[in-house]
């Protein structure tokens, strides 16, 4: 199966979204600030409740500039990748750079509402997104399935 696939701010924030927030940091994160709005309405603390908004909406919105800023930074997004998915692993190429990664070489897959992520390690990833996918989300997903194993496919359909 072969597709190409173009990143724009949108999907790096959607995969920046779903990469902090499943991990600690933004659960911590998330857990304080509503601590601390929770905190305000037990005992009428304005400081609480400004300090808890002011933590729930930080990581969102320092994750938007950052989207916007990766994108104007790096140059693999400003051209299309092209991706084939065979029995051996996924092979990703961009002009004349081409590199194949073995599917027991990846960590896991997921699924965002807007893409199907690939981690080629804990930080690094292949980003399908389900537009540039189409028709062809469905065989993806299968061909992923077929050869990860189960505990690290995390894609809903």
């Amino acid at each position: 199966m072969e597709f190409d696939v173009k990143i724009t701010p949108g999907i790096l924030y959607d995969y920046m979204l779903h990469h902090t927030y499943t991990g600690a940091t933004g659960l911590v994160g998330n857990c304080m600030g509503a601590l601390m709005v929770v905190l305000f309405f037990y005992n009428g603390n304005v400081l609480a409740l400004i300090g808890g908004l002011v933590v729930l909406a930080y990581t969102p919105w320092s994750l938007f500039l950052k989207s916007r800023q990766q994108m104007l930074r790096t140059p693999a997004f400003k051209n299309p990748i092209h991706y084939v998915l065979g029995d051996e692993g996924i092979q990703i190429s961009q002009g004349e750079d081409q590199v194949e990664v073995a599917w027991d070489m990846l960590y896991k897959a997921v699924g965002t509402r807007k893409s199907i992520v690939i981690y080629t390690s804990k930080v690094n990833a292949c980003i399908f997104p389900r537009k540039d996918l189409g028709g062809q989300t469905t065989e993806a997903i299968a061909i992923i399935s077929a050869n990860m194993p189960p505990a690290k496919v995390k894609i809903r359909f």
